[in-house]
């Protein structure tokens, strides 16, 4: 796996804009995949919130054990895109940020599921709101 190359632990790892798009198709699927999961524990959540808040409940049924289960498969989908060396800022939106170096300043480079391709970059300390086009 290519995401392997980019892992270090000494100083920090910087992409260019190219090597971010290439890791796309790959980090796609698994960003899909982990958006779904967040939304069925989000829905379930809100199903079993009178169970949970029952303390007297026997919460250990089959509808905490799914949750459970999407809960371990959302931290092994977590880790998958941080092995890629890139840092998820939003699970609900699905934004990630890959660090970068642009006119010798330290910047994220800003992908969003569903972008087409990374177009943005922003400040260290700006976020999203800072998003400024390549």
């Amino acid at each position: 796996m290519r995401a392997a190359r980019f892992l270090c632990m000494g100083p920090m790892q910087y992409f260019t804009v190219e090597e971010a798009n290439a890791l796309l198709p790959e980090i796609r699927p698994i960003m899909a995949d982990l958006l779904e999961r967040r939304a069925r524990v989000a829905v379930a959540r809100d199903q079993l919130k009178p169970v949970i808040g029952d303390r007297w409940s026997n919460t250990g049924g089959s509808e905490a054990s799914a949750i459970v289960s999407e809960f371990v498969a959302i931290e092994r989908l977590i880790d998958q895109l941080q092995a890629f060396g890139c840092e998820i800022k939003d699970i609900n939106g699905g934004l990630l940020d890959f660090p970068a170096r642009i006119n010798d300043r330290e910047v994220y480079l800003c992908w969003r599921y569903n972008e087409p391709s990374i177009q943005y970059y922003h400040d260290l300390h700006s976020g999203f709101a800072g998003r400024k086009p390549l």
